[in-house]
């Protein structure tokens, strides 16, 4: 026989036999579910250990952020301490900012947004609290302290920095009039 048919069923061979015993190898180590008490009491730890909650949850969940419509203000707290303070640019009357108690469900370094009248690539820091309306940078106006957005919060870019590196997901966001 010559040796590149024998080289090839070899190989073949050993790939059938590997198959074969990682075959084997799971039907022996599947076991049925038993009811031992100690088992059940074993899984009831492990989910009460996945339910605790991690330290960076702890910290979002101790900050807040304040947003002051009628003052154009923001306020980030950590528990009763004052972080920070911004003034910034909320939604003109015609896109007013949602009232509400909302909490931060995404970041983007940057992120193009668009709606109806704008287009801005690279919006610098968002920080998404509530369906489209986030708080972040605004590098195109120099307007804080008057409402002139589309419903978003402005900042600074330089305090949206600040702001974006110290909130993470999960920091509550009130927003009054």
């Amino acid at each position: 026989m010559p040796s590149w048919i024998r080289s090839a069923l070899i190989r073949c061979s050993g790939t059938f036999c590997t198959g074969l015993v990682l075959m084997v190898v799971t039907v022996f180590s599947w076991s049925s579910p038993t009811s031992d008490p100690k088992t059940t009491t074993a899984n009831a730890t492990v989910v009460n250990q996945r339910t605790t909650i991690s330290k960076s949850q702890q910290i979002a969940q101790s900050r807040r952020i304040e947003i002051d419509l009628s003052e154009q203000r923001l306020r980030a707290w950590d528990g009763k301490n004052l972080v920070y303070s911004f003034r910034i640019s909320t939604g003109k009357r015609s896109t007013p900012t949602p009232v509400g108690r909302f909490a931060i469900n995404s970041k983007y370094r940057t992120h193009r947004m668009r709606g109806t009248g704008y287009d801005i690539p690279d919006v610098p820091y968002a920080m998404y609290f509530y369906e489209g309306y986030a708080i972040h940078g605004a590098y195109w106006h120099n307007r804080f302290g008057t409402p002139i957005s589309h419903g978003c919060v402005n900042l600074p870019v330089k305090q949206a920095r600040k702001l974006y590196n110290w909130a993470g997901t999960g920091t509550v966001v009130v927003v009054r009039r």
